[in-house]
């Protein structure tokens, strides 16, 4: 990952981190900013309530508002007690004019001075207080007060805005920092990628220059005329013949691999003979296995049905996995080659006791590029696409690849196909 890349994702998070505290510190600020208009506007219609009472008790008799009070007076606000006196027509035509308006759901009351409720359009029951207006005349240290019933409150709506935007602010920084932490994973995995090929170039021209090198070097020398060994001449040729076989192997992985990512890689099946396909495979191994003193057991099941497939291309898999084999058999130097139906399908399968692979990386060895990151296998030559190859033919003829393997017990790898 480049530098600007990591600075980018820091800006992003940053931001993110700033818009968040912004965001909270604000939802706060207009939390108190709505209570506060909720309290102010509740004493506005609470003294708006009292100034109207007090205008409108100017037109009651004033000895009907002295029997109001005095019964008051005597701490006896019962329904019984004051129904003579709230049955008056002007007292009961005055309260309705102004306490039994539609502020609904608010409710408003008259309190006495001892702030009982005296009179409500409706039972006050479980409702909250919010906010309260003496009266000045007509009924002095008389109030009144603005009642919420229960399930309703301001305070309550405005909690629940809060709580709302603050979970579509969380949402909004939820998606941020998932798509920061999506565009790291892709830029890691792009740098990666990067990597890989450019190790993938590396590799690919060590591989091909090795090759050339001994092809040109053993061909001056035969042309020189150097040898004059019949049976040494004899073995240059055979290496020579050996290391542009290699040469042909890893050009045709590449050209493949070039194929199968511009999707232009296609497939020619027919009917194929199993055991030919398998001596076919490893003839081209038969002076590297000798040289490299292979214990070589090859065995094929009697009676295979013949199997529709592209036989090049599952003999270049085929190949691919003996060459791994070679190249990570380590000191025990047997590979056992062998072909079998198992569960109804052609199994062909390549088996080393080499340095074998970790369980961890048994679904990354797949991977295009990818190569096991230990000391005892980096050294070795491959382009880290031979297996992506193998796997791709075992898809492309509706089969599968499988591997077996465990730190210093070796390696089997099976290809599993269709029998049709």
């Amino acid at each position: 990952m480049t530098t600007f890349s990591r600075w980018a994702l820091v800006s992003v998070v940053v931001a993110s981190a700033v818009l968040a505290a912004l965001g909270w510190i604000s939802l706060r600020q207009w939390e108190r900013s709505a209570e506060v208009v909720v309290r102010e506007q509740a004493r506005d219609m609470a003294a708006m309530a009292a100034e109207k009472v007090e205008m409108v008790l100017r037109d009651v008799p004033r000895d009907v508002i002295v029997r109001l009070s005095d019964a008051v007076a005597a701490r006896d606000t019962r329904p019984d007690a004051l129904a003579g006196v709230l049955a008056d027509g002007a007292v009961r035509e005055a309260l309705q004019k102004t306490l039994g308006g539609p502020e609904a759901p608010t409710i408003l009351a008259l309190l006495d001075p001892e702030e009982r409720p005296v009179y409500a359009r409706e039972p006050l029951g479980d409702a909250r207080r919010v906010a309260s207006s003496r009266l000045r005349e007509g009924l002095p240290g008389w109030q009144v007060a603005l009642y919420q019933p229960p399930g309703f409150s301001p305070h309550g709506a405005v909690r629940r805005q809060v709580m709302l935007f603050t979970t579509a602010l969380g949402v909004l920084l939820v998606v941020i920092l998932a798509g920061a932490v999506t565009t790291y994973r892709l830029m890691r995995r792009e740098s990666e990628v990067a990597q890989l090929k450019a190790d993938f170039v590396a590799n690919v021209s060590h591989d091909l220059k090795t090759p050339l090198s001994v092809i040109r070097m053993f061909g001056e020398t035969l042309e020189m005329g150097r040898v004059t060994d019949a049976a040494k001449r004899e073995e240059y040729y055979r290496v020579i013949t050996r290391e542009s076989e290699r040469l042909s192997r890893l050009i045709d992985n590449v050209l493949d691999f070039s194929r199968i990512e511009g999707g232009r890689r296609t497939y020619e099946r027919a009917r194929a003979a199993v055991e030919p396909l398998v001596r076919e495979s490893l003839e081209p191994f038969a002076y590297p296995l000798a040289q490299g003193g292979f214990k070589v057991d090859v065995s094929v099941a009697p009676d295979l049905p013949d199997v529709m497939i592209d036989a090049a291309a599952v003999g270049q898999a085929l190949g691919n996995l003996i060459d791994n084999a070679i190249k990570y058999s380590g000191e025990r130097k047997s590979i056992r080659v062998a072909a079998a139906l198992v569960d109804g399908a052609l199994a062909l399968s390549v088996a080393d006791e080499g340095i074998g692979i970790a369980p961890a990386e048994h679904a990354r060895i797949f991977e295009k590029f990818y190569r096991v990151g230990r000391s005892d296998t980096q050294g070795r030559r491959g382009s880290g696409v031979g297996l992506a190859l193998v796997r791709h033919v075992a898809h492309a003829h509706g089969g599968r690849v499988t591997v077996e393997s465990r730190p210093g017990a070796g390696s089997r790898f099976t290809i599993h196909l269709p029998v049709r």
